[in-house]
């Protein structure tokens, strides 16, 4: 009797790489394709709520690369679905950047130190770039000695160091979103969502009603817990112990997530492969969105955002009013990374809120009213995500990307972390996808050819076997 679960392909996640990974194989005739998603959603670490009246990402909020030779095909996506963006100009920043007094600093002050920091930004690329070409020990051991023993930084320096490599860093580095699809950006401000997108691309092959994903090779609240290959195909169990049988996985868990071991592999993945994942950098991008009952803070285009100068860096450094995206809701939006956010995450929203509003009383005084709601997204801790996207560095070892996307036997690996020239952006996340399903579909072709060549072999032996039968008899 056939197994009812054993399908061609399963895909692990229901994120813009899952999803366009299967869409790409249906289209190619392989539809028995099974999605197995952990959450109770598609979308993955592009997510919407609602919050303060109006649709905030927790997740991906910009479109990044757009207005250059190519077209960025998430772009294109959003056109069609005629997705509302708003256009971010980071440039103001550096003129509205506050101290702990409420001080704006002089412009010409902003733009020196500045321009201080890109140069000091290229030159440390220029000395890494060296390193990796001559590849020598002694200078790697100079420039690890320097990175630990850095000149004190000012507030202002500081400041300035995080924006620039946690935010802007396509004016220091050669980042190829901006290189080949353009250097605006465009914030999505849709009470529909960024997820709008998938769906849209989900409708397209899964069966769907009203807005509402009914079709049953989509499988929500499905934790992979185990993947098991052999010569003839894979076996995934889930946590709530259900079987799917395939001739392929593709794995589409964030870096994060397979660095977490969530996932066992029987058997153990190879130690290139398993080294190469613990060998990659998680970012974690924390979005902190608080709601005022009427606004304090300057408003206009050039005022969109906004700094903090402190003497830690990262503390609560980095602000954005939401009026350009939705008048007159009230909302500003801070954002913190790495360990300040796992900092945040592990401390009451009270808490944070606290902390926030002190920030803020420091640069408009103390007369501003408190924040009347709080929405503190936790990506290092949603043992889904572990993490809101890979962080190479701008020189990375080929080697290592090459084996983080290699597959595994029938296990193919998909994502953001898996694209060469756009990891960290949802278009890397979905020509990732493409990718990969493009590579299995090879695969596939390649293995039916082996299998036709195996059958007329077996064919022309036992034709041959018979033929000499006849003859001696």
């Amino acid at each position: 009797m056939g197994n009812p679960n054993r399908c061609s392909v399963i895909i692990v996640g229901a994120g813009i790489s899952g999803i366009s990974a299967a869409k790409v194989l249906t289209e190619n005739g392989v539809d028995d394709v099974v999605i197995l998603e952990a959450t109770d959603r598609i979308g993955g670490r592009i997510r919407k709520e609602e919050f303060g009246g109006v649709t905030v990402e927790l997740g991906a909020g910009w479109i990044a690369g757009v207005g250059g030779k190519q077209s960025n095909p998430v772009w294109e996506l959003a056109h069609q679905s005629n997705l509302r963006t708003i256009l971010s100009d980071y440039s103001n920043a550096r003129y509205n950047i506050y101290d702990h007094s409420g001080k704006i600093f002089p412009s010409g002050i902003a733009a020196d130190s500045y321009k201080k920091a890109v140069d000091s930004a290229i030159q440390k690329l220029r000395n890494q770039e060296s390193n990796v070409v001559d590849d020598d020990d002694e200078d790697d051991d100079d420039s690890i000695l320097s990175e630990t023993t850095p000149t004190q930084k000012t507030p202002i320096e500081l400041a300035i160091d995080f924006v620039l490599h946690d935010f802007e860093m396509a004016e220091v580095e050669p980042i190829s979103t901006y290189v080949d699809f353009g250097e605006r950006e465009y914030l999505v401000a849709d009470e529909r969502g960024y997820e709008y997108l998938l769906y849209k691309m989900a409708e397209s092959f899964l069966d769907t009603s009203e807005g509402k994903i009914l079709d049953s090779r989509l499988q929500l609240n499905k934790v992979v817990g185990e993947i098991q290959q052999s010569r003839n195909g894979v076996l995934v169990k889930t946590e709530d112990g259900c079987f799917y049988e395939a001739n392929y996985v593709i794995l589409s868990a964030s870096i994060g997530v397979l660095q977490s071991q969530l996932i066992s592999f029987l058997p153990p993945l190879p130690r290139w492969k398993t080294e190469a994942i613990l060998n990659c950098e998680v970012m974690v991008y924390t979005k902190i969105f608080l709601k005022f009952p009427y606004k304090f803070w300057p408003c206009g285009p050039d005022k969109e955002f906004f700094i903090y100068a402190y003497h830690r860096r990262g503390y609560y450094t980095f602000w954005q009013h939401m009026e350009n995206a939705y008048p007159g809701c009230d909302i500003l939006v801070v954002t913190l990374t790495n360990e300040e956010s796992k900092r945040i995450e592990a401390q009451t929203d009270e808490e944070t809120m606290k902390e926030a509003m002190e920030v803020l009383r420091n640069m408009f005084g103390p007369e501003i009213p408190d924040a009347i709601d709080i929405l503190v997204p936790r990506w290092w801790n949603n043992p889904f995500q572990r993490g809101s996207y890979t962080n190479y560095p701008i020189y990375v070892n080929q080697q290592l990307l090459r084996n983080i996307k290699a597959p595994v036997e029938r296990i193919f690996f998909t994502g953001e972390h898996t694209s060469e020239k756009f990891s960290g952006y949802v278009h890397g996340g979905y020509l990732s996808g493409i990718e990969t399903s493009k590579a299995l579909l090879e695969e596939i072709r390649k293995e039916n050819e082996r299998k036709t060549e195996g059958q007329a072999f077996l064919i022309e032996k036992k034709l041959n076997i018979l033929l000499y039968n006849t003859v001696v008899i």
